[in-house]
């Protein structure tokens, strides 16, 4: 039985092959280079070029916890994942300026104990492979003693995500639109340093085809509408009858303390979930004074 590496491996020289054959005229120069991950909030996060007709390999170092990936659905497409690889594919090509994050744990808990990466589309160059390289501690310990863990709520500090401000959390009312054979129960939206989140559990209806939700946005009185990062913790679809907790993140400082909000689910059958009168709570020590 291939090994999750070596089994990354050969799905790269199978698609590589047959980019290869259909290869036309002005099509990307293919790149294998090296990117190093820090964790330090003060540096850039490393950018790497993804295209809808590549499939990028990233190689890590160590193994890396493949439940905690993060990414946007609706933008970049997981093809495999393994114990220590990861091959991504853009979901179509990012627009100029256009900037998607993917993220993930490593298992052994080591200094940065996360990597993450900006995703953009070049159109010159496309990203065949990266290794990813981690800064050695300054004092290295022994193989067996690092131990493997899940995230920690220490991990929030280190990571830049809470401050002395906490973590806010505010509930929103259950939805429900039957012609679509979608609902949603009580919500909770958070709010911390830099970023809103809502969470929610969706419930697909017992007559309805298998759905998976692709896209998530939020629109408000005032403004544009926001996209959310969308992260479903289900393998797959949710299938009739079956329910799976949803969680749209905001990455924006910009969200207004009491505005209100409606976010919508949407997914690649062409079904969808509005669920209105979302708030987010306000900041920590606001309303304490």
């Amino acid at each position: 039985m291939l090994q999750p590496f070596r089994l990354a491996l050969a799905l790269m020289l199978f698609w590589g092959t047959a980019a290869r054959a259909e290869a036309v005229p002005g099509e990307r120069v293919e790149r294998t280079r090296a990117v190093t991950v820090t964790g330090n909030p003060a540096h850039p996060l490393p950018a790497l070029r993804v295209a809808h007709g590549t499939a990028t390999l990233i190689l890590f170092p160590a193994p890396i916890q493949k439940k905690t990936l993060t990414f946007d659905e609706s933008r970049i497409r997981v093809l495999d994942a393994g114990e220590r690889s990861v091959i991504v594919q853009a979901v179509t090509d990012l627009q100029e300026g256009e900037r998607s994050e993917l993220g993930v744990f490593f298992a052994d808990g080591r200094v940065p104990v996360r990597a993450a990466f900006v995703l953009t589309t070049d159109p010159v160059e496309v990203d065949k492979q990266i290794d990813v390289r981690r800064p050695e501690p300054l004092s290295a310990a022994c193989p067996d003693e690092a131990q493997a863990r899940e995230p920690r709520p220490e991990d929030f500090v280190l990571l830049g995500y809470m401050d002395k401000e906490g973590i806010p959390a505010s509930p929103f009312k259950d939805a429900e639109d039957a012609a679509q054979g979608l609902s949603s129960a009580e919500g909770v939206s958070y709010r911390g340093k830099g970023w809103g989140m809502l969470a929610v559990v969706i419930t697909n209806s017992p007559t309805q085809p298998p759905w998976t939700p692709r896209e998530a946005t939020l629109t408000g009185a005032l403004g544009l509408p926001l996209r959310a990062r969308l992260v479903v913790d289900a393998q797959g679809a949710i299938a009739p009858d079956h329910k799976a907790r949803v969680l749209a993140v905001v990455d924006t400082p910009k969200l207004l303390a009491g505005a209100v909000f409606t976010l919508e689910l949407s997914g690649e059958d062409g079904r969808r979930l509005k669920i209105p009168d979302v708030r987010f709570p306000k900041a920590g020590m606001e309303g304490m004074q």
